[in-house]
């Protein structure tokens, strides 16, 4: 396996990457978007940066830093975010949550939320929509006051190609290996390639390419009630991960509940939010505001 301790000298890879190259790649990616590669991706890492040199026409490394740097279309960088990230999931993954949603955490807000107005649920990262069309089935199947509501779920990604896949909402047979006969009948047509999402459900969902890095393009999001961020933040560093957690802090309402992966912990990142034991689950909550 390659490391940064040794430049990449495969003529048919593409162009040498030096270890001053590969740090200084690493710290510009990770000021972009706030991910850090540990030592054992260097050899994942060089293999794909130095497919997008190649792809790019770039004669070297230099060329090629110096392109996405300077491009301002940023089409490139988002071709780059694409080929740095790793998507896999599956229907109703870690679907305790899901029982926390319906069970404890809609009701919590409907006993102050009067009928008719918006709830706001978020999944990012959602990979290729397996998360947030999770949440829909489990609302539909599961709260009985879900017509009383305009409940909008938005999903996000900083990779556009999972997003545009989110959209198509084509599955493998192996992505709803845990979901029941009933659901994949009610909720999945036939398609050449697996499975296709129905199309009321797909119309549901509000997908966007974000990232939370930005806060520019954060600012969109705001009033959020419940927040599903599982097993991105454990990918940043100490700073970048408190400075995502303020923003997801600020893009919530007073009350609301974020949702961690089963190894993540808030109390490690923040002091922000409150834990609260919804059911069996730890869930994190932004204190309410006491006037």
């Amino acid at each position: 396996m390659l490391s940064a301790a040794a430049p990449v000298a495969d003529a048919a890879a593409g162009p040498v990457i030096t270890p001053q190259d590969y740090a200084k790649f690493c710290e510009f990616f990770y000021r972009k978007t706030g991910m850090m590669f540990s030592d054992n991706k260097a050899y994942f890492v060089e293999r794909r940066l130095q497919d997008r040199i190649l792809a790019t026409r770039s004669n070297t490394f230099r060329d090629y830093f110096t392109l996405i740097r300077f491009e301002t279309s940023g089409t490139e960088m988002q071709h780059l975010v694409n080929a740095m990230t790793v998507n896999e999931t599956y229907f109703y993954r870690e679907d305790y949550q899901f029982d926390a949603l319906v069970q404890h955490v809609l009701p919590d807000i409907a006993r102050t939320r009067a009928p008719g107005k918006p709830i706001r649920i978020w999944s990012l990262p959602c990979s290729t929509g397996e998360e947030p069309y999770s949440i829909a089935m489990q609302i539909l199947e599961n709260w009985a006051q879900a017509d009383a509501y305009d409940i909008e779920i938005l999903a996000s990604d900083i990779d556009s190609r999972v997003i545009v896949d989110a959209r198509a909402g084509i599955y493998s047979a192996r992505a709803l290996h845990r979901l029941s006969d009933a659901l994949k009948a009610k909720y999945f047509r036939p398609h050449d390639d697996g499975f296709r999402i129905c199309d009321a459900l797909r119309g549901s969902i509000d997908f966007s390419v974000v990232n939370v890095s930005d806060p520019v393009a954060m600012r969109r999001f705001r009033d959020i009630d419940v927040v599903f961020c599982r097993n991105m933040l454990i990918y940043f560093d100490d700073d970048s991960r408190r400075q995502a957690v303020e923003t997801l802090y600020e893009s919530m309402r007073p009350g609301g509940v974020i949702c961690l992966g089963h190894s993540e912990s808030m109390s490690r990142m923040s002091a922000m939010f409150e834990p609260r034991r919804y059911g069996g689950t730890i869930l994190y909550q932004r204190p309410v505001d006491h006037d």
